[in-house]
């Protein structure tokens, strides 16, 4: 004689199975950093961007006015750049800044009240970071093709360039510049 084993006690183990397999797969993601070391190793493209780390006051060049605050800082194991502008106009912004691998690119993702960019490339034969993609504008809808540089000075200062296409025109606009200066205190 077969004795038929109750749904609800199916029910309870098939739910002690999930609660520990997924139990265990937390265990795993806790234990991880030690996979991701290779973010942080000496020669790994996650450092190519490591001349931007730091608390910065950027300036206009061409006047020597300061157009802000900028708080450039490492996460996630060195995985991750994780940027906090905050403008002299009272304006502000953040950025994720990561190497993709398995695009072998570097890619930015900002966002602010204004406007949303995402852009992706790399370092080019003289050690400049530059980016291409999308702006877009969260009050008009409008987008554009748009570029980012940015370059290690030799006094430990960035420069920062950006540019934005006008079809209209079929030329690149500069769209903003900024000298990255040390700051002496840490972003205010």
């Amino acid at each position: 004689m077969k004795t038929a084993i109750p749904t609800t006690t199916i029910l309870l183990a098939l739910t002690v199975l999930a609660v520990f397999t997924c139990a265990s797969q937390v265990n795993a993601q806790q234990t991880a950093p030690a996979a991701v070391a290779q973010c942080a190793g000496p020669k790994s493209p996650w450092r190519d961007f490591d001349f931007w780390i730091g608390d910065w006051e950027v300036y206009d060049p061409n006047t020597g006015n300061k157009a802000g605050d900028n708080r450039i800082e490492k996460r996630e194991n060195g995985c991750l750049i994780l940027e906090h502008w905050k403008s002299i106009a009272g304006g502000s912004g953040i950025s994720m800044n990561f190497y993709d691998p398995l695009q072998q690119k570097w890619r930015q993702v900002w966002q602010s009240a204004a406007a949303f960019i995402d852009y992706s490339g790399g370092l080019d034969e003289q050690g400049r970071m530059l980016l291409e993609g999308t702006i877009y504008y969260n009050a008009s809808g409008q987008s554009a093709p748009f570029r980012g540089r940015w370059t290690a000075q030799n006094d430990g200062s960035v420069l920062q360039e950006f540019w934005q296409y006008d079809a209209a025109s079929d030329s690149w606009s500069s769209w903003f510049v900024g000298e990255y200066r040390k700051s002496e205190s840490g972003m205010q």
